[in-house]
């Protein structure tokens, strides 16, 4: 993935240089290790700063709501399923948007690499295959495989969806995996065990909002946590606020979440969200044959109604 990196300020500096966009979104290189930022490129020359590694986990769908511009954007294939979801959600139009399609092959766990290095992480050096990471007295070399974020080694589609350019051909899906494990094993779990997993998941949550204003589908104007008249949610820790907060979150996700992992990988302290979303997403898959972001040409199972949709819940 590093020689995309090239191709993309081309890409990029062509558009801008020729009139056909705005702006382009991409990165730019963080200020800390592992920390690739957005970056607004409105010029040939800024859009030289552009970056590509496996530290560009960051959606940037999320930095497209109700833009008025002609808009370059760099898509990996969860980017890009985000970006069917703001056009059929009407949140961006398709003829704003050029595509620019960057397979992928996995973002690395910035935690995963900390954990295992004895000290502070001052520089990371990263070919095709590896990751090294150095600081005060050592330097330790990870496979990419065994560092990924645990929603991209589960990714099958890891090529974008929709594209205009596409900066390397297309990568090879993964085939074979089993992206529902963990669900199952929670909804395997008695309630008494599921209680208490979720009591244990949620404690250390400070409420932070970190995960919904990472996550592309938070954009509603006012969120039902800041709504007043009528209150939905407290302000404090209790945590039956906090148990409200991450469940509607969810709900609020539900046939449209692509599992892009920003929720997650925002998290000051390492929350896996994702365990919500990926139940509700698999619920999606199991009733409907659906997953967000596909198509589009196919509205949501929730956008429709249809006399044939399952209703065994219904007492």
């Amino acid at each position: 993935m590093l020689s995309y990196a090239e191709k993309i300020r081309e890409i990029a500096g062509r558009l801008l240089a020729s009139g056909a966009v705005n702006m382009v979104i991409g990165f730019r290189q963080g200020t800390i290790p592992m920390m690739n930022e957005p970056h607004f490129a409105k010029n040939p020359a800024e859009a030289a700063k552009l970056v590509w590694d496996s530290h560009c986990g960051i959606n940037l769908a999320n930095y497209l709501t109700d833009r008025k511009e002609k808009i370059g954007i760099v898509a990996k294939g969860c980017d890009s399923r985000n970006i069917v979801t703001h056009i059929i959600e009407n949140k961006i139009k398709r003829e704003q948007l050029v595509v620019i399609g960057v397979p992928c092959q996995g973002m690395v766990d910035k935690r995963k690499i900390a954990l295992k290095c004895p000290g502070e992480i001052t520089a990371v050096i990263e070919t095709e295959t590896q990751v090294t990471a150095t600081g005060n007295g050592f330097s330790q070399s990870f496979d990419k495989k065994d560092v990924l974020q645990h929603n991209c080694s589960l990714c099958i589609h890891r090529n974008p969806v929709i594209h205009d350019e596409l900066v390397a051909a297309p990568v090879e899906e993964q085939k074979g995996i089993d992206r529902y494990a963990d669900v199952r094993a929670v909804e395997a779990m008695s309630p008494e065990q599921r209680w208490k997993y979720f009591e244990d998941l949620l404690s250390p949550c400070v409420r932070c909002y970190a995960c919904r204003n990472a996550c592309p589908l938070c954009y509603c104007p006012t969120c039902f946590v800041d709504e007043s008249r009528p209150q939905w949610v407290g302000k404090g820790q209790d945590p039956s606020d906090v148990r409200t907060f991450h469940f509607l979150r969810a709900y609020h996700c539900a046939g449209r979440c692509t599992d892009c992992g920003s929720c997650e990988r925002s998290c000051p302290v390492g929350i896996n969200m994702r365990v919500f979303t990926k139940k509700l997403e698999k619920d999606c898959l199991d009733l409907f044959g659906w997953e967000a972001g596909l198509s589009l040409d196919v509205r949501p199972p929730l956008d429709v109604y249809r006399p044939s949709d399952p209703n065994d819940f219904i007492k």
